[in-house]
């Protein structure tokens, strides 16, 4: 965690799910100070009830919107509002958008434009606009790290993880980030790799595809040579 970085957290109550909040707020916590955390939504709905114990629990403030009009989204609206309040405030550094909706699409370029931090984080089923738009974007669904345990009576039935197979469109990804990044003998520092792999593709993330790091994802795959240089860690493609 980076502390100087102090970071504006707004979500979307309608498009996240309440039971991921904790794991959630752990993540943001990794990149800086979350200072700034609101939820926005009509609190008036029975379906955001669910929501009460979690904002208590993580000391987040839930802004009430109204629905004024069928059919539009008035909490996109006061979200977008409140970011660009709090980006002339000079209170933050960054900022973390939580939500599934391609509408905060064009904030989160507008605050990289001014030099934000944008995490953005979401269902897989964001649309791809938003996720690019975001200097990270991260999925909701790996945010629990092992398998997540539910009560079912007595019994502890473990919930698998899912997460995506590693394929060709990948390995050509990785092995393209290497050949730009690589010495005369082909080697390239593995924390370097990482950086810009996130730059080409902002949802990259290890824990798509089952591993907690970079390293051990591309240790992997057969098409990478990796070598351990005491404390440094370096790949490079397999001729």
């Amino acid at each position: 965690m980076d502390k100087d970085i102090k970071i504006a957290v707004l979500i979307d109550a309608d498009n996240v799910p309440s039971t991921q909040v904790k794991e959630m707020m752990e993540e943001i916590a990794k990149y800086g100070n979350p200072t700034i955390k609101r939820i926005y939504g009509d609190w008036t709905k029975p379906q955001l009830g669910k929501w009460k114990n979690v904002l208590l629990e993580n000391a987040i403030n839930p802004i009430q919107q109204y629905g004024y009009t069928t059919g539009k989204n008035a909490t996109d609206s006061a979200m977008i509002i409140d970011a660009m309040d709090i980006l002339y405030s000079d209170k933050v550094n960054g900022f973390c958008l939580v939500s599934s909706d391609s509408d905060f699409t064009k904030l989160a370029t507008r605050l990289r434009e001014s030099r934000m931090l944008v995490l953005g984080m979401g269902e897989k089923k964001t649309p791809n606009p938003f996720i690019v738009a975001c200097d990270k974007f991260i999925y909701l669904e790996i945010l629990h790290n092992e398998s997540e345990e539910k009560e079912n009576g007595k019994t502890k039935v473990k919930t698998p993880v899912q997460v995506d197979k590693i394929n060709p469109k990948l390995i050509r990804l990785i092995s393209s980030t290497i050949s730009d990044l690589a010495d005369d003998d082909g080697w390239a520092f593995m924390g370097d790799v990482g950086n810009l792999l996130q730059k080409k593709q902002p949802n990259f993330d290890s824990r798509n595809f089952g591993f907690q790091k970079l390293t051990p994802l591309v240790s992997s795959i057969s098409n990478f040579e990796v070598e351990r240089r005491i404390k440094l860690i370096y790949v490079r493609n397999k001729e």
